[in-house]
This record gives C-alpha cells, sequence and structure tokens, in this order.
C-alpha cells in the first residue's frame, strides 16, 4: 500500500494504472476509519481494480471550531485497517496541500438548492465546503466510480447534482447505512460519546423506526410526527436538532405523488451531534389508501 500527501505523486501513481487499463474506484474519508468505511473500501474493490482512500478533515465543511478541534484523528490505525483490505494507495493531504491560498482564497463549488436546505440551512457554508473538496479530490485522483455512505444522506444527494451539473465522468455509488448490533449508526464521532450517552445513542434509530411505522400505517400528519419523535428523543435525554420527513428523490416535502419518503434526523447527545435518516416506503400504503 502507497501513501503521499503530495499532489504530484498521486498522480503519477495514478497515471501508471490507467496506461495498464486499470479501472480506478474512490473512497474519500475523514478518517477515524470504522466499519462502515471499510465497507465502502469493500464495494469499491467489487467495483474497479485500483481502490484509493484519501484521509483529510476538511475545514472548510466544519461550522463549529470546537467541533474541528476535537474531531477524532487516528491516522496510524486508519492506514493499519486500510493495509488490511489492501488498498493501494491513500493519500493524506494537509490543509496546506488542499488550500495553499487559504481558505478565504479558495474558488468554490456550490451546488444551489439542495445545499441551503435542511441541514445546509442550519449550518451556512457546509456543503459549500463538501463540494468543493470532493471536486478538488475528484480532479487529483480522477476516479472512474466513487463512494459514499448513505448515513450522510443530504450530502450524496448534493454530491450526486454536483457531478450532473459539472459532467464529471464519475459514477457515484451510495453504500447503506452500516450500523452497530444497537442500531445505532456507525460514525467516526461515535468514539467522543461517554459511556452512559453510548448506551443512550440508539433512540436516535429507534425513534426514526418508530416515525417510520406510524408512516407505514398510513399517518401522514408529519409535523405532529416529528414532536412526538422530539419528545421520545427528550425523554431519553438526548437534545433534538432536527428531524425532517422528505421526498426520498428530490428532498422536497412528500406529496402526493411521492413514492419513497425519507426521515432525516439529527440530535445532541453531550457534545456529540448524531445524524441518522432512514427509507420508507409510500406507494403501499398509497395503494392500500386508493383501495379503500
Amino acid at each position: 500500500m502507497q501513501t503521499s500527501a503530495d499532489i504530484n505523486q498521486i498522480r503519477e501513481h495514478i497515471a501508471k494504472w490507467r496506461l495498464d487499463g486499470r479501472r480506478i474506484a474512490f473512497v474519500p474519508t475523514m478518517g477515524n476509519l470504522h466499519e462502515g468505511h471499510l465497507t465502502l473500501v469493500r464495494k469499491a474493490r467489487e467495483n474497479a481494480d485500483v481502490v484509493i482512500v484519501s484521509i483529510f478533515v476538511n475545514p472548510m465543511q466544519f461550522d463549529r471550531a470546537e467541533d474541528l478541534k476535537n474531531y477524532p484523528r487516528t491516522l496510524d490505525a486508519d492506514l493499519s485497517k486500510l493495509a488490511n483490505e489492501c488498498v493501494d494507495l491513500v493519500f493524506t493531504p494537509t490543509p496546506e496541500v488542499m488550500y495553499p491560498r487559504g481558505m478565504d482564497q479558495q474558488t468554490s463549488v456550490e451546488v444551489p438548492g439542495l445545499s441551503n436546505m435542511l441541514e445546509g440551512a442550519s449550518r451556512p457554508g457546509h456543503f459549500r465546503g463538501v463540494a468543493t473538496v470532493v471536486t478538488k479530490l475528484f480532479n487529483i485522483v480522477q476516479p472512474d466510480v466513487a463512494l459514499f455512505g448513505e448515513k450522510d444522506f443530504q450530502q450524496v444527494a448534493v454530491i450526486r447534482r454536483m457531478v450532473e451539473d459539472l459532467c464529471l465522468p464519475v459514477d457515484v455509488i451510495s453504500v447503506p447505512t452500516v450500523r452497530e448490533l444497537d442500531g445505532l449508526a456507525m460514525s467516526s464521532r461515535n468514539s467522543l460519546l461517554m459511556v452512559d450517552e453510548r448506551q443512550r445513542a440508539p433512540v436516535l434509530a429507534k425513534t426514526l423506526r418508530w416515525i417510520s411505522s406510524q408512516m407505514r400505517g398510513g399517518r401522514d400528519d408529519f409535523a405532529e410526527l416529528v414532536l412526538d419523535g422530539n419528545d421520545q428523543l427528550r425523554a431519553a435525554g438526548l437534545e433534538p436538532d432536527e428531524i425532517f420527513i422528505r421526498d426520498a428523490l428530490t428532498l422536497q416535502p412528500v406529496g402526493e405523488n411521492t413514492t419513497q419518503a425519507v426521515i432525516l434526523a439529527s440530535a445532541f447527545l453531550g457534545k456529540v451531534r448524531l445524524i441518522d435518516n432512514l427509507l420508507v416506503e409510500l406507494s403501499a400504503v398509497q395503494e392500500e389508501k386508493e383501495g379503500e
């Protein structure tokens, strides 16, 4: 496994593989790797001859300085895990490599609409930071395929739109959320939870499942469902941040033509912000209503 923080070295490796006609898969990460990341790596291997992973804690996508400072950094352990997965190349740039003139002087990429709604509305600039760094990484690696986890549902939607709008020759593959045995969505931030917080954290996924069951049972009073979900989170000691129920394809409010919805939720547990989502099939519910 080759490791480099130098863009030119990365491009030299990739150029050799290109000459050999190798298909390249890319997995961008911010490190502190867990089984969710490794699932992306394995899926990448199924779709390409060469697997490249980046590890870069991107300061441009953090809206809270404290969050950036506390984000777990475990490079040595990450490299060991990637070596065990037979990754071919790991790109480990620093902020100085990615933003040589500083972030204030960095050309940015923004996906209008999708970047400014839902989580983007409460975290201004977050998705601009995501779109900018992913565009730069795509330009450096020039992969045939890139893999992202569906835990960051809106992020995947933003990246898909960006790839389409900029005519980038990259096939974006999303991989279902990988969960702990108790249902908690795997996340690098989970390692920051205290013992008692970790025990309560699965309530977020449990609440999503409850809302989903209510929707599949025919409830469409979404505002009340959100309030009820927030009450369940508070009862378990979590501080609700946001719960949205949206069309899974457009991220717009659920309408009469929506066949699949997504519940997007975030909550604070101590200083840690947890996020999760759950897809809900509505086509069967609609058919049942039409048959009544």
